[in-house]
């Protein structure tokens, strides 16, 4: 398929799960933080288990061609990546945001420790490199300080952000061979993208990466943002996706 759509990242809680403007002042969240939870903690593993199930019919009723659950993922590394693959996982992705906020010791061992947590893995992979939430980082440079040192590593995709920097997308010559997840949704902007700006976002990337390779997805996690605005993305971008494979491009 053509341009596949799915998440990177989190995706909103409940409002009656999660206390958002708790939520909002503070780094992103482990989910031991019992503060921002609003359920009784005997009934909370219970409550967290429907919610992850909303959030999977939400990209169901997008139209998201790559199902993903907003728990996965953070500390996901050696013998956890082989625990997913085992419990029926196809992709596995890690979030890593250390490699591009300290690019000089990342080309000392970032592509190394990568390597080494993916390993065994019997799936595909991929790693999320991060700028940081829209909500708490609001500037965002123009380009990766460490991107093309990807390309060695073993990850089978690469997932950045574009659309809130506006990142030159040459760059991702650099990493030939490996599948882009490419973030099209700018999560710093409450407004709804249109298919047309989504569109045109990928666009500038498809003389740098062939279309086989590609994957639409938000700039990064969407835990900050309303429900109705991150599903109203979700729709822009698969509008979007549906138009190119069609051969509608802008």
């Amino acid at each position: 398929m053509l341009f596949p759509t799915s998440l990177v990242g989190s995706y909103p809680q409940p409002d009656w799960l999660i206390d958002r403007a708790r939520l909002a002042g503070r780094f992103p969240p482990r989910v031991r933080a019992r503060e921002l939870w609003r359920v009784d903690p005997g009934y909370l593993e219970q409550a967290q288990d429907d919610a992850t199930l909303l959030a999977i019919r939400a990209q169901e009723q997008a139209g998201l061609d790559i199902l993903t659950e907003a728990l996965g993922y953070a500390e996901a590394v050696g013998e956890e990546v082989r625990d997913l693959f085992a419990a029926g996982a196809d992709i596995v992705q890690l979030d890593e945001p250390y490699l591009q906020a300290r690019p000089e010791p990342a080309r000392q061992f970032g592509v190394k420790v990568i390597n080494r947590a993916l390993e065994e893995a019997a799936g595909t992979t991929a790693v999320h490199l991060c700028f940081g939430y829209a909500a708490i980082i609001h500037d965002r440079p123009a380009g990766y300080s460490f991107l093309p040192g990807l390309a060695a590593s073993r990850a089978d995709q690469i997932s950045i952000e574009t659309a809130q920097s506006g990142l030159d997308p040459s760059v991702l010559a650099t990493l030939d061979g490996k599948t882009i997840i490419l973030g099209v949704l700018d999560l710093n902007d409450m407004t709804v993208e249109s298919a047309e700006t989504v569109l045109a976002r990928v666009e500038r990337a498809l003389p740098y990466v062939p279309a086989e390779r590609v994957v639409l997805a938000p700039d990064c996690g969407m835990k900050y943002l309303p429900r109705d605005v991150a599903f109203g993305k979700l729709i822009a971008m698969t509008e979007a996706a549906g138009r190119l494979r069609a051969g509608q491009g802008s």
